[in-house]
């Protein structure tokens, strides 16, 4: 039987893999080996699809006669600044004495995308097996289950083709709508703006997006009007109260009332003008015709559950709130801490634990407490 070569997406998970299948002092230059393992990782993507100029050199020069640029097949290349990663990859792929190779990406689309994208363009070797490890841990025990539970890499052909036809998608929009705008209004843009050289217009089916949001909330601020308006809050006393705390209570126009839908009114527990606010606390401070009454009282008993675990946004969005960090810099805190096993891999939608998880929270809880980056940042906030 051959060796078995395991293909990770980063060097530190393939260290993790290496430490729970014992592969240690084999250290090559972007592969560990040893007498029956060979792991080797990615570094993100390793293959991606070419500019259009690889198509047709006149593609170089962005003119709106080329558009829409949607070739019948999309080409590929290694991305030149990992293209020595990749070679050690796809030498691994082509090796006689590995008979199969365990897919251990990360557990998503993105994960499967690169893989496939590995896959195709440079191939496997005839009669190699391959497999899909897929964790959402690097725990042992879920390593070592993913690796026992591993699936036949056909099983995710539908993930697979999910995600090159999101990648088509992106590749297809971002080119043509990039220049169509570049072309059209590139030039008025950058005479607005002053720039030193010129910036051509990037457009993305979520950058853009974002940044529309952004632009219409940033309006909505820039134009936001404050209108005042004047409440009236009064204290009372209930009969019979021991003591002379008062309850608070405010104004608010009920149907049959004098104010109900007043146009006087900001709204239905505010006055526009403060003189007719005065009026009202005036009249209610002289002595009226009857005692006020509580015409009801209710009560009722809630039982909430406790919330969900944090995912990636909502951990970004309360770090930005509490600690005004950017999303950037708590996804780098989180990965350090994912890659030190202190938590789930952050990349995920995922609000709930495995039933691995749970079992090693107890192991590594003590550590959270005790590991110095997170002491370090507990102070500093």
């Amino acid at each position: 039987m051959g060796k078995s070569l395991i293909i990770t997406e980063k060097p530190s998970v393939a260290q993790e893999f290496a430490k729970v299948l014992g592969v240690s002092g084999g250290r090559r230059d972007g592969y560990l080996e040893n007498q029956k393992y060979v792991i080797t990782w990615c570094v993100g993507h390793l293959v991606a699809m070419v500019y259009p100029e690889s198509y047709d050199i006149k593609y170089k020069k962005w003119k709106l006669e080329d558009l829409p640029f949607l070739p019948k097949e999309y080409k590929y290349d290694v991305i030149k600044d990992v293209s020595r990663q990749y070679d050690v990859v796809h030498g691994m792929l082509m090796r006689e004495d590995i008979d199969r190779v365990y897919w251990a990406g990360d557990a998503g689309k993105e994960g499967q995308t690169i893989e496939e994208n590995i896959r195709r363009f440079g191939g496997v070797r005839p009669g190699m097996k391959e497999l899909r490890v897929w964790i959402d841990s690097q725990t042992e025990e879920e390593i070592l289950r993913g690796i026992r539970e591993a699936k036949p890499m056909a099983e995710y052909d539908n993930l697979a083709k999910s995600g090159i036809m999101r990648t088509i998608e992106d590749y297809a929009m971002g080119i043509n709508f990039s220049r169509a705008m570049s072309v059209k209004y590139g030039k008025l843009l950058n005479d607005a703006a002053a720039t030193k050289s010129y910036t051509a217009i990037a457009v993305g089916r979520v950058m853009t997006c974002v940044l529309g949001m952004v632009v219409i909330r940033e309006r909505e601020i820039r134009n936001f009007a404050e209108t005042p308006f004047y409440r009236v809050v009064g204290g009372f006393l209930p009969e019979g109260a021991e003591t002379e705390e008062t309850v608070t209570a405010e104004w608010k126009a009920v149907n049959g009332s004098k104010y109900f839908e007043s146009p006087l009114l900001y709204k239905e527990n505010g006055f526009k003008e403060r003189k007719y606010a005065e009026e009202l606390a005036a009249f209610l401070s002289e002595p009226l015709p009857a005692e006020g009454t509580v015409e009801s009282i209710e009560r009722k008993k809630e039982t909430k559950n406790p919330p969900l675990l944090y995912n990636l946004a909502e951990i970004q969005n309360e770090c930005s709130k509490l600690f005004k960090i950017s999303p950037d810099q708590t996804l780098n805190i989180i990965q350090e801490l994912y890659e030190k096993k202190l938590v789930t891999y952050p990349r995920t939608d995922a609000r709930v634990l495995s039933s691995a998880v749970c079992k090693e929270i107890s192991k590594n809880i003590s550590g959270l407490i005790n590991y110095e980056p997170v002491k370090a940042f507990a102070q500093d906030i």
